[in-house]
Formats: structure tokens, C-alpha cells, sequence
């Protein structure tokens, strides 16, 4: 049973990545920035998944206030992916948007993550994900690798 629901949610996080994007809701209302938040998270899931990472968590917080969007592993490496979404008309990169402060709530989550596991004896990274949609087009979707 367990297995038939991750194949489900596979696939349906799958269909996010390559269906059209409807940027407004069934009542032609536009989406509010939650909404396209959680959308963009999904997304990076099954962008990190086609390429081979498991999710480990999503939305992972820290007891000291840290959070990540998404954490990640791939073979013994542990990605803490911080996941922006932006519409595909905007001027400023996604990337911009994670600034110092924002970097050291990641920090401060992926050490939460660390002491969790009971070792820094791992490699690890944090990365950035830009989720970038415009409306009846597939996500697009660029990986930064060490963003910081």
C-alpha cells in the first residue's frame, strides 16, 4: 500500500513538472503567491527526483528557526535546496532573492538537519533551485549547484 502511494505521488508531482501552468484558479481567479510557492516546491521534488535525488524532507525546520525547502540526498551527498519561484516576466533572477539573511536561516536549518544525524562527517551543499513559469508553458526549471 505504501508503495502504490509514493508511485501515485510520484507521478503526480512528475505531471507538474512537464504540464502547462495555469496561473489563474477554475474561477479565472490568478493564483496568490502560496499557491505558486508550493507549486515551485513541487516541482524542484520532481525536478531532484528525475535526476536520480531522494527527498529526504520538505519544508524541514529547525528548532532554532532554520528552515529548508527541500532536503536532498544523492548517493552519500546531502543537498539543503533552497526553491524560488518566480513568474517568467520578471526582471530579477529568482537567486537574487536569497540574500545574506535569508542564506543564514538555511545555515541555520541545515545545522538543525546535521545535529539531527549525529554527524558533519558527511559531504554537503546548499543549492538553489529557480522555478521560472509563465502561463500554458512547462516550468522551467535551473539547478544552482553551491549557490552558496
Amino acid at each position: 500500500m505504501v508503495r502504490g502511494l509514493i508511485a501515485w505521488l510520484t507521478a503526480r508531482l512528475s505531471r507538474k513538472l512537464n504540464a502547462p501552468v495555469r496561473l489563474a484558479d477554475a474561477a479565472g481567479e490568478p493564483r496568490d503567491r502560496i499557491w505558486l510557492g508550493s507549486f515551485g516546491e513541487d516541482v524542484a521534488a520532481a525536478y531532484l527526483r528525475s535526476k536520480g535525488y531522494r527527498i529526504l524532507a520538505r519544508n524541514f525546520r529547525g528548532h532554532r528557526g532554520g528552515e529548508v525547502d527541500v532536503v536532498a540526498a544523492h548517493g552519500r551527498l546531502l543537498l539543503f535546496v533552497e526553491v524560488k519561484t518566480r513568474k517568467a516576466e520578471t526582471k530579477i533572477r529568482p537567486l537574487d532573492a536569497v540574500d545574506k539573511t535569508k542564506q543564514a536561516l538555511i545555515t541555520r536549518g541545515a545545522d538543525a538537519w546535521l545535529r539531527r544525524l549525529g554527524t558533519r562527517e558527511v559531504p554537503w551543499r546548499f543549492d538553489v533551485i529557480e522555478v521560472l513559469v509563465s502561463e500554458g508553458r512547462k516550468p522551467e526549471v535551473r539547478h544552482v549547484r553551491d549557490a552558496f
